[in-house]
């Protein structure tokens, strides 16, 4: 698969160039989550989560952090390497700024634009991000700035904390030694969001115990 996508890449580089469309064209490459196990897949064998906690479904880094490469030949410069933290809802709000347009207000989305142009000065940043998932039961997490995040994988678990500018892979929780960061965090946890009656909070479901193993 990754063979194949490479190719791919480069034949649609191939054709943006042959039909003079490679310095007016903006390419986007990103994935929608972090490692997997489905089919069989292990991915520990290429450390797939390169050092990060958690796979697809979790909260934690790995589950959630994906890479973003954009090219455009003559307008992003080679070869650079920014820490501005977006996400996904963002793609809208920069799509709309370079494409000259006004991006409609009461939107979580910020336009990454600056930073894809050069500008970083010019850059503005999210104050959180807010994530919620509810298969398997309800988990949530917060990243506060650039390296506070916090993550709750259930209503009844207590808040854990990291400091991602020294603890990338979320190994040691100190949330008891910073509560203002904490308290912060909790308020975010009960105001970011929206009651659904399709997506109600939940504990996850106890598996049940395996039927004994019948008698020789």
């Amino acid at each position: 698969m990754i063979t194949r996508m490479d190719a791919d890449i480069g034949r649609i580089f191939a054709l943006l160039k042959s039909l003079d469309l490679e310095r007016k064209t903006l390419v986007i490459f990103s994935s929608d989550n972090g490692a997997h196990k489905e089919g069989g897949n292990d991915p520990a064998f290429f450390a797939a989560g390169g050092g990060l906690r958690g796979l697809k479904r979790d909260l934690y880094e790995g589950g959630i952090r994906v890479p973003f490469l954009a090219r455009w030949p003559g307008t992003i410069a080679p070869g650079q390497v920014s820490k501005h933290v977006a996400y996904f809802g963002d793609v809208f709000a920069t799509l709309t700024d370079l494409a000259g347009l006004q991006t409609p207000a009461n939107l979580d989305s910020i336009s990454f634009a600056p930073t894809l142009l050069g500008q970083a000065d010019k850059q503005a940043k999210h104050e959180f991000l807010y994530w919620e998932f509810h298969e398997g039961g309800t988990k949530q997490a917060v990243l506060l700035g650039a390296n506070w995040k916090a993550v709750r994988t259930s209503p009844a678990a207590k808040l854990e904390l990291y400091d991602l500018a020294t603890d990338l892979a979320e190994a040691h929780d100190i949330a008891a030694d910073r509560p203002e960061i904490t308290n912060v965090i909790e308020t975010y946890l009960r105001t970011a969001r929206t009651d659904s009656p399709d997506w109600p909070i939940r504990e996850p479901e106890k598996k049940k115990p395996a039927d004994p193993a019948p008698a020789n």
